[in-house]
């Protein structure tokens, strides 16, 4: 019995690996079984039935033969043609041998040596190729395992530069927000700064102007008891007095008497605004106990307004300017820190009043100096209601290209030892942080600035 059965249950199992790799062997599997059941069959027919011995030697090595060839035929089969290129020249030798020696003894034993070394050569032609075939099989396994392991590694890498990024990512947006908050912390420093420095002055010039304050109030105390009581007395010289004066003084005594009468009445009149400004230094100059308590607006505007006129004009007698109020009646008292926003207007005020004497001082005649305020109820783009104060001037105006900077600390347009630089600075900060609104400035150089307080309305009471 001939081994080529066994060869070509070997063979198949062959292809079966190959097409188990290829993903191939559930479309080919029913036929390889089918391969098995044939070389089962042959085995057992040459075992079973003598006669028959050289019908199952052709059969067994035809069928060898065409199992072999299969891959030079079928696609899927190709990648197994390395092991029939090397097992082709067995099959053929093998029926070359067996059909000689079984149809042609007489041939066969004349040229036995060289079938046989035929056959000799196709064995060891076989075993030499599958002995390459299975160094290049496992050096193309460690070459497709070392492939894989490289694919690994930098899938791995991959990952790494993934992860990598992202904490770099992180990280620098993790700086990026502690710088950040380091450049608010340190803004918001410089502006406490600031106004530690201005609430020190505005400290020291309290003191200051309360003591002078404190000073004016007891000689105008006097000269306005004074004067009312001797407008008393001269009404009684008129009622008891003048009657018994001969007629030629009477007339001239009456005239002196009523002349006298209304310069005291003057003198009065006048003492009593001094004594009106006077409270109004005193109240500036006391320390804001930073609570909000109901604020009548005009009444506030009107009074800093007058406050920061004659301030000016105690300074400088030949300033004068015209002061135009348009207040709205309605406006109610609204609930603020009054000495705060009166600090503010004054501010704006004397930033206005000085703004103005600079243009008369530059364009003289012709010129007249005014400054407008205003009160009245808005409502904002986003709906909320204001109160508005608006303080407007027809002087110099401000230049744009420092327009942005007049909000900052120590920042003045007036000339060395007229501003300290903190007035507007002061009033943006007491606006916005103290009292939630805004303050906004509208401006032509050389001909108008205009400064718009809004506060919001939530807290205003009707009067």
């Amino acid at each position: 019995m001939s081994l080529e059965p066994f060869l070509a249950v070997f063979v198949i199992t062959q292809y079966r690996r190959h097409l188990k790799m290829d993903g191939l062997l559930t479309k080919w599997n029913k036929y390889l079984n089918i391969g098995y059941y044939i070389a089962i069959a042959i085995f057992i027919f040459g075992v079973s039935f003598d006669h028959g011995e050289k019908l199952t030697t052709v059969i067994s090595h035809l069928f060898f033969l065409g199992v072999v060839v299969c891959p030079y035929y079928i696609e899927d089969l190709r990648s197994g043609k390395q092991l029939a290129f090397a097992l082709i020249p067995y099959a053929i030798a093998g029926l070359i041998q067996d059909v000689l020696e079984k149809w042609f003894p007489t041939f066969y034993d004349n040229h036995d040596n060289m079938i046989q070394s035929l056959v000799v050569f196709s064995l060891i032609w076989a075993f030499s190729l599958w002995l390459i075939s299975r160094k290049q099989t496992k050096a193309l396994e460690n070459e497709r395992k070392q492939r894989f392991a490289e694919q690994e590694q930098n899938r791995m890498m991959a990952a790494m530069k993934v992860n990598l990024e992202s904490e770099v990512r992180e990280r620098t947006a993790e700086l990026t927000k502690q710088t950040e908050e380091l450049q608010l912390a340190l803004s918001e420093l410089k502006s406490t700064q600031a106004q530690l420095i201005q609430s020190e002055k505005m400290a020291s010039l309290g003191e200051l102007t309360a003591g002078i304050a404190h000073e004016i109030q007891n000689p105008l105390n006097f000269v306005n008891n004074f004067s009312e009581v001797s407008i008393e007395l001269l009404e009684e010289l008129k009622d008891e007095v003048l009657d018994k004066l001969p007629d030629d003084v009477k007339e001239d005594a009456g005239d002196i008497i009523n002349d006298i009468t209304q310069n005291l009445s003057k003198i009065n009149q006048h003492g009593k605004r001094a004594d009106a400004i006077v409270k109004g230094m005193l109240q500036h100059s006391r320390a804001t106990t930073g609570k909000k308590e109901p604020t009548d607006i005009n009444a506030l505007a009107d009074e800093y307004l007058r406050l920061s006129y004659h301030g000016l004009r105690a300074k400088d007698k030949s300033f004068n300017a015209g002061m135009k109020t348009n207040f709205a009646p309605d406006l109610g008292k609204v609930e603020a820190i009054p000495q705060d926003l009166g600090r503010v207007l004054l501010n704006l005020f004397n930033n206005s009043f000085y703004s103005v004497s600079e243009k008369k001082r530059t364009l003289g005649e012709g010129y007249e100096p005014t400054v407008t305020v205003n009160t009245q109820k808005v409502r904002s783009p986003s709906g909320v209601n204001m109160v508005q104060i608006t303080v407007e001037d027809n002087g110099t105006g401000i230049p744009q290209k420092v327009l942005d900077k007049i909000y900052q600390p120590f920042f003045t347009t007036k000339p060395t030892g007229q501003g300290t630089g903190l007035g507007l600075s002061m009033s943006y900060d007491i606006i916005t942080k103290g009292h939630g609104g805004e303050l906004k400035v509208e401006t032509a150089e050389g001909e108008f600035a205009r400064f718009v307080i809004c506060i919001p309305v939530g807290n205003v009471t009707q009067s």
